[in-house]
């Protein structure tokens, strides 16, 4: 299932946040969406599904063009996991989870056996089994983000957006999280804070610097010291991880 985003802007105030922007996810491609904090990452990104309306472009996922269509359907297909996932009022995990049956049932509809399996399965994905009657307040930022996670799994997405999901866990929740993504086996778009897990994760970058797309590429190829100067006011070198192979990025210093 392709995403495809074709010369989107977003405007505030008359100011231009998002200018002319067009990217693609082709089928099962995991996408990483770069660039220091506000170039318009998760403006763009909200204005994909639909939080924001843009002032121009188009935006499909496969044949369905996601600006005309209503948040239901659009929800039946796509997935959004967010940064900060704090409640007013408290709900077990289990509760929570099963929300993302919601858009598939009527109104009125109560939840059966068949939605019971998939909250249980997406609890089992995300190892929380044992959490299900915990109090979803009482959990620490990585478990909550996981919680998440699993009620984005209930809705049986096709397509994925990751808005930043990782910027305020410690490493080892950014990995649990960028690992289980990694092996659902759809398409992902990813709005990601830290360059190396970028590299490591991602088949595919878009590049952002002041509301438009700087460069886009396989990571291998575009993160080199001279974008990441350009783009990111830092000095910096790259190297090969001598134990995986992967692109790894030493900082030097802010220009």
């Amino acid at each position: 299932m392709n995403l495809n985003v074709e010369h989107l802007s977003v405007s505030f105030a008359n100011a231009n946040i998002i200018k002319d922007v067009s990217l693609k996810v082709r089928n099962k491609q995991f996408v990483g969406l770069i660039g220091p904090n506000g170039c318009g990452k998760s403006t763009l990104l909200k204005s994909i599904y639909k939080v924001i309306k843009p002032s121009q472009g188009k935006v499909s996922l496969a044949e369905m063009n996601l600006m005309k269509s209503s948040p239901r359907l659009v929800a039946q297909k796509l997935g959004v996991v967010g940064q900060f996932n704090e409640l007013s009022f408290d709900f077990t995990v289990r509760e929570m989870v099963a929300m993302g049956r919601t858009p598939h049932k009527g109104m009125l509809e109560t939840d059966n056996q068949e939605d019971a399996n998939i909250v249980s399965a997406a609890l089992h994905k995300v190892n929380l089994e044992g959490y299900a009657d915990r109090s979803y307040n009482s959990l620490s930022g990585g478990e909550k983000q996981r919680v998440v996670l699993a009620r984005v799994l209930a809705q049986q997405p096709e397509f994925m957006i990751l808005d930043e999901p990782t910027n305020h866990l410690d490493i080892k929740y950014q990995l649990q999280i960028l690992n289980i993504v990694k092996k659902l086996d759809i398409g992902i778009l990813a709005a990601l804070h830290d360059l190396t897990l970028a590299a490591e994760y991602c088949d595919y970058l878009y590049v952002m610097k002041k509301g438009q797309v700087a460069a886009c590429g396989k990571p291998e190829d575009i993160l080199t010291k001279e974008l990441i100067g350009q783009v990111f006011d830092v000095a910096c070198e790259t190297y090969r991880n001598p134990v995986t192979g992967a692109l790894g990025i030493a900082y030097l210093e802010a220009q």
